[in-house]
């Protein structure tokens, strides 16, 4: 992946993922309810880039979960927040998210080569195949006729139908799911967008070697976030490419350990049980499961990726630990308060990471 604005091909990369979905991705009563306003993002994202952080990214979301806290039933639209955030920064990577079943390659390669031209070529392209049902049933857009596999044929041939939209003067292309008769998508992004992906299915990390600059992963463990570092550099390596590997982490910092973990507590006591549940059927469980799921330990639930949980001292530890134990190139933040704590990481943590980031 290009590292411009000076940043090192081999250091290790910060960002945030904004909370473009009310409550941000803490499902509690008793955290902090980020508002899914441009306002807010915009505010995080100028912290992020003064405290050294390399990129901003958003999700893309069609649809929120209920529950007493509405968790995400407000969201905000993926590339235009993007664009208006590459107005308000400099330096900091803006990288947008992109459904493959809801946006033609046609209407994206244009979408993203104006954001490249507004940001400067900063810009970024999460490719997303299309895979929590409702949110696409309820446009009329949910292909039942495809499983798992064919969808990620469909987005192999969507990104292929990209990159030549992106090189190529006329694309005509007569494919199993897509037809372009002399489509033009002028003028050409220089240099093209980054291409992030994530999914730690075969499938998944096949198309990320292949097509993608970044890849986004999850394990149960270390050792399994390890492997799949290992494999999807491997695959692209193999393609005559290279990929670097990030994946994510939520951060609940105080000012010493057991304060965080008082913190850490308060959040889970408002565990939005009914939210989480339907988050998880989202997923394809039925109700059952998901009930029983959420039953065992709904406090720990609150949280939508790995956390950590500490004074600074301890966080800046742990994270490094995260990131050379498994290898990574970088890491993704989340934060229950994207103002405070925010800054709080930046002021506390980055000067023990990359003192050379630091306060820019």
């Amino acid at each position: 992946m290009a590292a411009p604005y000076g940043t090192p091909a081999d250091a290790t990369e910060y960002g945030i993922f904004l909370p473009i979905g009310s409550g941000g991705w803490i499902v509690s009563e008793t955290a902090p309810h980020p508002e899914a306003t441009y306002e807010y993002n915009r505010e995080a994202a100028v912290l992020a880039e003064a405290h050294g952080f390399d990129f901003v990214m958003s999700m893309g979301k069609w649809r929120g979960y209920g529950g007493t806290t509405a968790h995400w039933e407000h969201t905000l639209e993926s590339m235009t927040m993007m664009a208006g955030l590459a107005e308000a920064t400099e330096r900091v990577k803006v990288w947008a998210t992109v459904h493959t079943n809801l946006f033609h390659p046609a209407l994206a390669a244009k979408m993203f080569t104006t954001l490249q031209e507004i940001s400067g070529g900063r810009a970024g392209m999460n490719i997303v195949v299309g895979a929590y049902a409702r949110e696409f049933e309820q446009m009329g857009l949910w292909r039942q006729d495809l499983d798992h596999a064919d969808r990620y044929r469909y987005t192999e041939e969507w990104a292929t139908a990209l990159r030549r939209l992106w090189t190529e003067d006329s694309v005509t292309m007569d494919g199993e799911f897509l037809q372009l008769d002399d489509c033009r998508s002028l003028p050409h992004p220089a240099p093209p967008p980054t291409l992030i992906g994530a999914g730690r299915s075969p499938a998944g990390l096949g198309f990320q070697a292949r097509h993608c600059d970044g890849s986004f992963l999850t394990a149960q463990d270390l050792p399994g976030l390890r492997e799949a570092s290992r494999r999807v550099k491997e695959g692209a390596e193999q393609q005559g490419r290279s990929i670097r590997t990030y994946s994510m982490l939520t951060v609940v910092m105080d000012e010493t350990d057991a304060a965080a973990q008082a913190r850490r507590a308060e959040f889970g006591r408002g565990a939005d049980v009914e939210a989480i549940v339907n988050m998880k059927r989202s997923w394809g469980l039925p109700l059952e499961k998901a009930l029983s799921l959420t039953a065992d330990c709904p406090a720990d639930e609150v949280f939508q990726t790995p956390f950590v949980t500490g004074s600074p001292e301890t966080v800046a530890a742990r994270v490094r630990e995260l990131v050379e134990e498994a290898e990574l190139d970088g890491l993704m933040l989340i934060f229950p308060d994207y103002h405070a704590d925010l800054r709080a990481f930046g002021e506390r943590v980055m000067p023990l990471l990359q003192p050379e980031k630091a306060l820019r």
